[in-house]
């Protein structure tokens, strides 16, 4: 074994490269909390599991004009007074080279009911305000439902807009597709 001898200043640049690349992570809410902001107080929420079949994935891909779904998803549908009151889909993708997780509800009509950061890697600069995400509420699946049409640009953050204009488009497939074909 041969062992190799690292300066003080190596290390010190080993450890703040390191760590700097850690501290880009930001987590701003857990899926508890993003959860208990998505449903109204006393909702009932159930945790539910959809496997997908290649044949579903690239169904649910078609209707999005972008990437395929995961073949196992995660969601969860909330009920108050024994109606529907929306289900709530955690999505995580890669923004340029580092993962976001967001929230996104889908209200009981099939729109988006909300949008939330749960954590973003990349640089915060990258990151939109939160008024921003506030344009999908209400928003369906549809040619306006686009980075290049109906969703208003950020200077600095043209990844994360792509990202997350395709993060929506992708669980308001899903849901609808797991609505017809009762699985939802």
């Amino acid at each position: 074994m041969r062992h190799v001898a690292l300066s003080f200043k190596e290390i010190f640049l080993f450890f703040f490269l390191f760590s700097s690349s850690l501290a880009l992570a930001k987590t701003f809410i857990t899926q508890e909390e993003a959860l208990r902001l998505a449903f109204p107080a006393g909702a009932t929420v159930q945790r539910k599991t959809a496997f997908l079949s290649e044949a579903d994935r690239k169904e649910v891909a078609r209707r999005t004009g972008g990437a395929s779904p995961p073949g196992l998803v995660v969601f969860y549908a909330a009920a108050l007074d024994g109606r529907d009151a929306g289900t709530v889909y955690f999505d995580t993708h890669v923004v340029r080279t580092e993962p976001e997780t967001l929230l996104v509800l889908v209200d009981p009509a099939g729109a988006i009911g909300r949008i939330e950061i749960l954590s973003f890697s990349e640089p915060e600069e990258y990151l939109p305000r939160a008024k921003w995400y506030g344009q999908f509420s209400g928003r369906r699946l549809d040619d306006e439902l686009s980075a290049k049409r109906g969703v208003r640009p950020v200077t600095g953050a043209t990844l994360t807009v792509r990202a997350t204009t395709e993060a929506a488009r992708r669980v308001l497939a899903l849901d609808a597709f797991l609505r017809e074909t009762k699985r939802r």
